[in-house]
């Protein structure tokens, strides 16, 4: 059994509580992996592919962007939203990558670019994870 305590919510819900070996989020500035006793952290979160491992099993999650607390081997996470990988409809995702691979070509000028540069990795993001769910096993949610 992992040594870390991991939860993960949204303003809607729980989308996942459990235990854990290592966790990685995709940090503001970059990937962070999280083990037993990492030092106290407060962070926000881009969007990007989250992974839980405990042993051999790994739960891949979907951020859209949120916050990070660790403190005392417990993770905290509060996500703008969070989708497991079995939520995921892959034509839908593969659909909103190419919306935002288009509009980031065409350059509306009264959008800001961020917003499809954002969109782009969250959907880059929730394909990764609905295929990685077909590569591997999937770990108990610990509910």
């Amino acid at each position: 059994m992992g040594a870390l305590r991991v939860t993960v919510v949204t303003a809607e819900r729980e989308v996942f509580s459990g235990e854990a070996d290592v966790v990685v989020v995709p940090g503001a500035e970059g990937e962070l992996a999280i083990l037993p006793s990492h030092t106290p952290l407060v962070t926000a979160m881009d969007p990007g592919e989250m992974w839980i491992q405990d042993g051999d099993q790994e739960e891949a999650l979907a951020l859209s962007g949120g916050f990070m607390e660790v403190r005392n081997n417990e993770i905290s996470i509060l996500a703008d939203t969070a989708e497991r990988a079995e939520e995921i409809d892959e034509a839908r995702a593969e659909a909103a990558r190419e919306r935002a691979q288009r509009a980031l070509r065409e350059r509306p000028p009264d959008i800001d670019p961020s917003t499809f540069a954002a969109a782009l990795r969250q959907s880059q993001a929730r394909l990764k994870v609905a295929r990685r769910r077909r590569r591997r096993g999937r770990l108990s949610r610990g509910e």
